[in-house]
């Protein structure tokens, strides 16, 4: 199978900061691949390059078969790839229509395109609020899951969600990820970045990074044995996290 995204020797660099140092992966089509670390650990600069938003400074990075190479690459991979940012997602002074035609503009969909996207993409979160509700007057959950909608309404190859249920309650949290698995059930690729333990197990596999790094790559339970070979021992991913990322030995 070729994978949606390969990363090669990855290295950015800001003057004589390394942010990230020598990082390769694959991710492969329909796998939810889960990216852990501390701030700071260089995974949203990672995620800003397979956007296309920085130049490697060294090493290579192929996303949805586009090899970046110049802007032109650049370009071309936006129709490929969504995005959605924890910190901005919509507009709370727009009603829901009003966000959804913005994103659409952004993306230039044609308008037929758009409004069958748009029902498809409401049906599949179970969106039961009215059209020209304001979206700052909506539940944080339900926020998000129109944040996600935004971000797949042309239709991406592959889906980067970084921190997407952060400051969501958890029963919300819960039918967001159910939301993530419909995706990669359905052959999309899912890269996701999460500080909720629990939301990590449901990923296929899981890169951890430190100080730039990636030190540990494999399925949670992979991750699990790596970090605590001892016998007898039934580690949750947060000790894992504890012991791999923040070195921790207890």
């Amino acid at each position: 199978m070729t994978p949606s995204v390969e990363v090669a020797h990855l290295s950015i660099r800001f003057g004589e900061f390394t942010a990230v140092d020598d990082v390769s992966f694959s991710v492969f089509p329909g796998e939810i691949f889960g990216f852990l670390g501390a701030n700071g650990a260089g995974k949203t600069t990672t995620i800003r390059t397979l956007l296309g938003l920085l130049i490697p400074s060294s090493g290579s990075v192929r996303v949805a078969g586009t090899l970046f190479e110049g802007q032109a690459q650049v370009r071309a991979l936006k129709n490929k790839v969504g995005y959605m940012s924890q910190r901005f997602t919509l507009y709370n002074d727009l009603t829901v229509s009003e966000n959804l035609a913005f994103a659409a503009g952004l993306r230039k969909l044609p308008a037929a395109l758009y409004e069958r996207r748009c029902r498809e993409l409401l049906d599949f979160i179970g969106f039961d609020r009215a059209s020209d509700a304001l979206v700052g007057q909506l539940p944080g959950g339900l926020k998000q899951e129109l944040a996600l909608a935004a971000a797949l309404l042309h239709d991406p190859e592959i889906v980067f969600l970084d921190e997407p249920t952060a400051g969501v309650a958890p029963a919300a949290r819960a039918r967001f990820w159910a939301l993530i698995g419909k995706l990669a059930g359905a052959g999309k690729t899912v890269f996701v970045t999460t500080h909720y333990m629990d939301e990590a197990e449901n990923c296929g596999r899981i890169a951890l990074m430190r100080a730039g790094r990636i030190i540990a790559l494999g399925t949670p339970e992979e991750l699990k044995r790596k970090a605590f070979p001892e016998p007898g021992r039934s580690p949750s991913l947060e000790d894992v996290f504890v012991r791999l990322v923040e070195g921790d030995d207890r």
